[in-house]
Formats: C-alpha cells, structure tokens, sequence
C-alpha cells in the first residue's frame, strides 16, 4: 500500500515540476505572425491591443517607420509602401508551433519588386522568449533590400512616473535621433543620448516622454535593457543583434511601454526617395538567407511564492520520496 502510495506522490511530483518549466506560456496568430499573449506564472505581460494601440507584437518588414511620403523607388520603379511595411497586415502560413512563413505573391509584388519567404518564429526557455526572424531572397539575379525590426508592447503603468528602462552599462557614446513629429520622419539633428538618461544608464519614463513619438537611441554599448515598473525588474529585453533601440508609448495614460529592435530606421527628413539609399538597409544576394533575432526573460513578481518554493526544494522531496519508496 505505501509503495502505491510513493508511486502516486512521485507522479505529482513529477507533474508539479512540469507545470514549473511550463510558467512562461505564449499564444499567437497567424494575421500577421503576431504574438497575442505572453503569460509568465499567469502573470500576462503583453498589451492586450484594445485600447489606445491595436496591435500588439507586429514585426516591421521589409520597412522600419514611415518612407518619405510613403512612396519609393526601386530598380527605377515606384512604390508605396505604409508605416512599418505590410507583413503585419498580412495572413502567414502556419508551419509549426509558433512559427509561420509568408512568401510573396502578387500582393506583395506590388508593393515591393522581390521574391522572398518570411519566417517569423517563438520560441521558450524557462522565463525567457526568443523571437526569431529569417528572410530569404528568392529574386533571381538581384539583390533584396529590406528593412526589419520588432515592436512588442509590454504592460507597464508608465503615466504614473514610476517606470524607468535601466540600460545594462553606462553609456558613455549613446545617441538619440528625433523624430520630427510632423513629418514622422527621422531628424538631421543627432542629440546626446545622455540628455535622456540619469547615472548615464537610467532612462525614466515620464507622461511626457512620447509627446514627439518614439525615443530612438543608436551608438549603444549596452547589449540589453531592464524594464521597472513601480520599483520592480518587469523584463529584461536582449537586442544584442540591432543597431536601434526605439521606445514609444501613446501619449495618454496607455498602460503599456513597446521596446522596438530595428536594424534600420525610417526614413529621414532629407531621404531621397531611392530606396537603395536608405541608412542602413539591408542588402541580400540571391539564395541568400538573413537571420536576426531578440529575446525577454521575464521576471517572477507574483505574490505566490509557494511555486518558487516548490522549485527550491523538488530535489529534496524527490529524494524523500525515493527513499519512502523502497523502505
């Protein structure tokens, strides 16, 4: 009886300890490839999209931000292409878990001249999420430019002045580009990013922090940020692999803070409207694939702390368990 007993206890051991490993959960969608909730112990830590912004975690392809009058040129033809590219308007095809491919068609030829496939894919580790982007050229004969960059928005009650983004080391060459609010375009003007942070490290984010758009820093030494809200650590977002780390919010008591990874940025006030020419775009041969990515580990500040308990000491009631088991 008390073998049965063991037995019995060890498999609720063994379920606990899955369900542990299984705190981070994510679910997503196929419009746009676009994650949809991001649940760390039930604690749920992505902007629902109702109110304030719509969209959640789109990815930016095959343009970061806004062209000039959103129209370009491309091998001597004209384009329009809307803010932040269409992938995100676009229906993907499901592959697996989480992961999703768009290819182009006829749609998308006539916004952008180039044969491509899309992969966009999540994936976890314990409290971390690893978003994942691939594209490759499909185009014989020519090379693909495209731009790419993340934009997922995170709950955080910034409007009460108690959040800050803590950059991992102090900066001592970071810059920010402006934006100038009425084109929605980049500014000529580059300013020391030091004017934005306290202790070179510390940006604080205030009701007031958004009113010109997004907060676009470059020249970063740090590899990765932490996001506090009401003095506690919320997430820790990786961007190692970008150039770009924008930060925006709508300007009116919206409950969550987006940290934007962009390889490249949209355009200046002063672009031309050639594509080619576009600051840091990016330029892929024939068969070709590009591969770029971030990450979040998230931080555990529920109330319950019998769950981190039961992580402290699985290994020890395992072994209990084992004992009782053969006596």
């Amino acid at each position: 009886m008390k073998s049965y007993l063991n037995i019995f206890i060890f498999l609720i051991l063994i379920q606990s300890f899955q369900s542990i490993e299984e705190d981070l959960v994510i679910e997503s969608k196929a419009l746009g490839a676009e994650l949809t909730s991001i649940k760390y112990k039930n604690k749920e830590y992505l902007h629902d999209g109702k109110e304030f912004w719509d969209e959640q975690s789109p990815i930016l392809f095959p343009i970061v931000g806004k062209l000039r009058y959103n129209k370009t040129t491309i091998n001597g033809a004209n384009y329009t292409i809307s803010k932040h590219g269409f992938a995100k308007g676009m229906v993907f095809e499901e592959i697996g878990k989480h992961s999703y491919r768009l290819n182009s068609s006829n749609e998308t030829l006539s916004k952008f001249p180039f044969d491509f496939e899309l992969y966009v894919s999540y994936t976890t580790e314990k409290n971390k999420l690893f978003f994942n982007y691939t594209v490759i050229n499909k185009t014989p004969n020519q090379i693909m430019l495209f731009g790419i960059g993340g934009h997922p928005g995170f709950k955080c009650d910034y409007y009460k002045e108690k959040s800050s983004i803590v950059f991992e080391k102090e900066e001592n060459k970071i810059k920010v580009i402006p934006v100038d609010i009425n084109a929605g375009l980049m500014s000529n003007e580059i300013i020391d990013g030091n004017e934005f942070l306290v202790d070179k490290k510390i940006f604080n984010i205030k009701n007031d922090s958004f009113e010109n758009d997004a907060v676009v820093f470059t020249d970063i030494e740090s590899k990765s940020v932490i996001l506090k809200d009401n003095g506690k650590n919320i997430l820790k977002f990786n961007f190692e692999q970008f150039k770009y780390l924008g930060i925006w919010s709508a300007n009116d008591k919206a409950p969550y803070v987006c940290l934007e990874p962009w390889y490249n940025t949209p355009d200046y006030v002063n672009s031309t409207v050639e594509f080619e020419e576009k600051k840091d775009i990016i330029k892929l041969e024939y068969g070709k694939k590009f591969e770029v990515g971030f990450s979040v580990e998230f931080f555990d500040n529920s109330d319950n702390t019998e769950g981190a308990c039961g992580l402290n000491y699985f290994p020890l009631l395992l072994l209990i368990n084992f004992v009782f088991l053969f006596i």
